[in-house]
């Protein structure tokens, strides 16, 4: 390696699945696809964007994969929010592994995502209570 080549600062394996790059690679896709984005209505929009989260999270998990081999992936609940013009809040959620549908509105997850979705319920419950 040549003495003038830029050093990289190491990779923290768990960043790299973190929301602060999988939002990047939301943004690149939503960047990617402006034309076919703003054409759509804000219900596919919104669709796409979940979509898009969910392709970021799997190619990012590749990746991972492919850096990091065979180190043990954390369970994880990610929670996004994002301001979604006056007072609405777009909140979006990304399990790893994925949630076990257990039938009857139960599902089975570990006690980060399980923590994750007792949030997220209780905002809708708030948001709920709010409304007029």
């Amino acid at each position: 390696m040549a003495e003038d080549a830029p050093q990289l600062p190491p990779v923290d394996s768990t960043a790299l699945l973190g929301p602060t790059v999988i939002e990047a690679a939301v943004g690149a896709l939503a960047q990617r696809n402006q034309h076919h984005f703003e054409q759509m209505d804000e219900g596919e929009r919104a669709q796409a964007l979940e979509t898009w989260r969910g392709l970021a999270g799997d190619v990012l998990a590749a990746a991972h994969q492919a850096l990091f081999g065979g180190l043990p992936q954390p369970n994880r609940a990610i929670l996004v929010f994002e301001d979604g013009g006056g007072e609405e809040i777009a909140v979006h959620a990304s399990f790893t592994p994925q949630l076990q549908d257990l039938g009857d509105g139960q599902v089975q997850g570990t006690p980060a995502q399980i923590t994750a979705l007792t949030l997220l319920e209780g905002l809708q419950s708030e948001g709920e209570e709010q409304q007029p």
